[in-house]
C-alpha cells in the first residue's frame, strides 16, 4: 500500500478534466522552470515561525505589555512568506494550496495590523471596545478557517488534525479574550503550540523529499474522494 506525502499533494500541477470546462478555465500553469518546485517548502515552515512567536505570547512568555513581541516575525517572515506561497502556488497551478496559504497570509497580516493598530491607536478604538474588537477578529478568522476545515476534508489526515487545533486554538483564545480569563489565553497558546508542532511534521516530510528521500505519512483522508466513471457515447 503506497504512503501519500506532502510532496504527492503539492509537487507538480495536475491537469483538469476538460470535458466540462471553458478554454478560460484550464488554462495551462506556466511553463518556465521559474514557476516549478513545491511552494510548501516556504509555506509551511514560515507558518510554523509565526505559530511558535504567537504562542509564546499567549503562554505569557513576554510580559503583557510587549505584545507586540511578535509582529517582526509575524509580518515580516510568516505574513511576506505566504504570501510568497500564495503566488507560487497559483503559478504552478495548486488551487487548493494557493487558497490555503492566501487565507492564513491574510490572517496573520491582519494579526499584525490589529496588534500594531490597537497599540499605537491607528483606529481610535477605546480602551473598552478593544476586547470586543479583538472577539470581532477571532470570530470572523474563526468562521473562515472553520469553513477551510470543513472544504479541505479531501486531503490526507494531517491537514484536518492541522486545522481542527487552529479552529480549537481560535475558539479557546476567544472564550478567554471575552470573558477575561487568562487560563484559557494560555490553554490557547498551548494549542497553538500543539498545531505548530504538525506543521513542523508537515516541513519535515518535505524537507526529507526535497532532499531525495520518501516524506513522511499523512494518513487517509477523511473525506475519500471517489473516481469519476467516463461514460462513452
Amino acid at each position: 500500500m503506497s504512503v501519500q506525502t506532502v510532496g504527492d499533494i503539492a509537487q507538480e500541477p495536475t491537469r483538469p478534466d476538460t470535458r466540462d470546462t471553458t478554454p478560460s478555465e484550464t488554462a495551462d500553469a506556466p511553463s518556465s522552470t521559474f514557476f516549478a518546485g513545491n511552494p510548501a517548502a516556504v509555506g509551511v515552515p514560515v507558518f510554523v515561525a509565526g505559530s511558535v512567536a504567537l504562542a509564546l505570547v499567549l503562554i505569557g512568555y513576554v510580559p503583557p505589555d510587549a505584545v507586540g513581541a511578535s509582529i517582526p516575525i509575524i509580518a515580516a517572515a510568516t505574513g511576506i512568506g505566504l504570501v510568497i506561497a500564495t503566488i507560487w502556488s497559483a503559478a504552478v497551478g495548486q488551487t487548493a494550496l494557493a487558497s490555503i496559504f492566501g487565507i492564513f497570509a491574510g490572517f496573520w497580516l491582519s494579526y499584525a495590523v490589529l496588534v500594531l493598530g490597537l497599540t499605537h491607536n491607528w483606529f481610535a478604538i477605546s480602551a473598552a471596545a478593544a476586547v470586543h474588537t479583538q472577539g470581532l477578529f477571532l470570530i470572523t478568522w474563526l468562521v473562515i478557517l472553520g469553513l477551510l476545515t470543513i472544504g479541505t476534508l479531501r486531503l490526507p489526515l494531517a491537514f484536518t488534525v492541522l486545522f481542527v487545533l487552529i479552529d480549537a486554538a481560535l475558539a479557546v483564545v476567544l472564550a478567554g479574550t471575552i470573558n477575561g480569563s487568562s487560563n484559557l489565553v494560555k490553554a490557547g497558546g498551548w494549542l497553538t503550540f500543539a498545531f505548530a508542532a504538525v506543521g513542523a511534521y508537515l516541513f519535515l516530510g518535505i524537507a526529507t523529499q526535497a532532499t531525495g528521500g520518501g516524506g513522511v505519512p499523512l494518513g487517509s483522508p477523511v473525506v475519500k474522494t471517489q473516481g469519476v466513471a467516463k461514460t462513452r457515447r
